[in-house]
């Protein structure tokens, strides 16, 4: 056997020892993911104990160096544990924010000491990170974005605002775009801050949805004191991070085109495709483009830890699984019928169809509108002329 080998069997041993039994069932909605935080909340015990003995393994974040709280997981090995998960229907331990876009930033961009302080805090699930990205003004257009922040001597002073920050009314800390000098180009002004929630001059807003449930919130800042060590990278020097984290954010969006549980599309709804043959064959042809959509994620995320990937295929990626994960939920309700947009039952019982559906619009809006990914392939990946 092959150290890999080893290292395979090994993890499904650990896995069959350690997962409960109710961290190996379908998830059901947002209400079974654990976000852990300052005051976790968790939907039963066995929701806590997966978190932390994962957390204890370094498994929340497999190939994060273990100095960090990470596995120390070469990128084969990550990708074995991650199959030997999907093997027994192993649900993610952790879902967060500082894993899946601030981590690979301080990783990459922050002093030893912000990475001692912050990832091992990320790794065990003790610390809820939101993004401050977009503004009233500065969308799609984001390095538009006035957030003013001024140097103080001692501390910095951000006043300004911020929307659509997922969990804002739930995070412990946020990760901000902020404009440090006005003067400057609107690309060369802007810094990358890190700040308490709980800070004073803080405060959120809930953005309610048409779909009647929503996490973001508008987020306002009145004065609020940072200290100075808080910045990632450096002082103006921001956008630097900030496009380094939108390819991660990016990344973690297209992987709604894999799905809840990776069960095809046609399986799921075989009861209500009986009698109907042109659907039938719809969804045939989405169960192809599933599987095509994950070979790619799989070849890209092989190239991404190899370091070879290129910079714009996390663009590619987010349109084409926003585009799957619309086309899923339109499949479901052309199957569903007239009793798919029944609205007023229990959303985790009834409803949840024609919620989702509507929630899966803002996919082509959030981390960065599709126009916006299509003309970032069309110029550094097509190389089209004009683009």
């Amino acid at each position: 056997m092959t150290d890999l080998d080893v290292f395979r069997k090994e993890t499904r041993a650990w896995l069959e020892a350690n997962c409960p039994p109710e961290m190996r069932e379908p998830m059901r909605g947002e209400e079974d993911a654990c976000w852990g935080g300052r005051n976790p909340v968790f939907k039963n015990d066995a929701q806590r104990r997966w978190m932390q003995v994962m957390a204890e393994r370094g498994w929340t974040v497999p190939d994060w160096p273990k100095d960090y709280g990470g596995g120390g997981l070469s990128p084969p090995e990550t990708k074995v544990l991650k199959q030997e998960m999907a093997a027994i229907g192993a649900r993610n331990p952790l879902m967060s924010f500082g894993i899946s876009m601030l981590g690979p930033a301080l990783l990459k961009y922050g002093t030893e000491e912000q990475k001692k302080r912050f990832l091992p805090e990320i790794a065990r699930g003790e610390i809820r990170w939101c993004q401050g990205y977009s503004e009233p003004n500065a969308g799609s257009d984001l390095a538009s974005l006035q957030t003013k922040c001024e140097d103080k001597g001692d501390h910095w002073l951000v006043n300004g605002q911020k929307v659509w920050t997922s969990y804002a009314d739930k995070a412990d800390w946020i990760f901000c775009l902020v404009r440090t000098d006005f003067s400057a180009p609107k690309h060369k002004g802007i810094s990358f801050l890190l700040f308490d929630m709980a800070s004073p001059g803080v405060s959120t807003k809930p953005i309610l949805l048409i779909s009647g449930y929503s996490p973001f919130c508008e987020t306002f800042f009145d004065d609020v004191e940072v200290p100075k060590d808080q910045v990632v990278g450096e002082v103006n020097k921001g956008w630097d991070v900030a496009k380094y984290l939108l390819g991660h954010e990016r990344e973690m969006i297209s992987g709604m085109g894999l799905g809840g549980n990776g069960e095809s599309l046609g399986v799921a709804l075989r009861e209500r495709l009986a009698e109907n043959p042109i659907l039938r064959a719809d969804v045939a042809r989405f169960d192809v483009d599933a599987m095509a959509f994950r070979a790619m994620s799989e070849r890209f995320m092989d190239e991404l830890k190899a370091g070879h990937a290129h910079p714009a295929q996390p663009s590619m990626m987010k349109y084409a699984g926003t585009e799957l994960n619309k086309a899923r939920h339109e499949l479901v309700m052309a199957a569903g019928g007239s009793n798919a947009v029944e609205w007023e039952s229990d959303r985790s019982k009834g409803g949840k169809a024609a919620r989702e559906w509507l929630r899966t619009k803002a996919n082509s809006i959030e981390g960065g509108t599709s126009e916006i990914q299509l003309g970032i392939v069309a110029k550094h990946i097509l190389q089209l002329p004009g683009a």
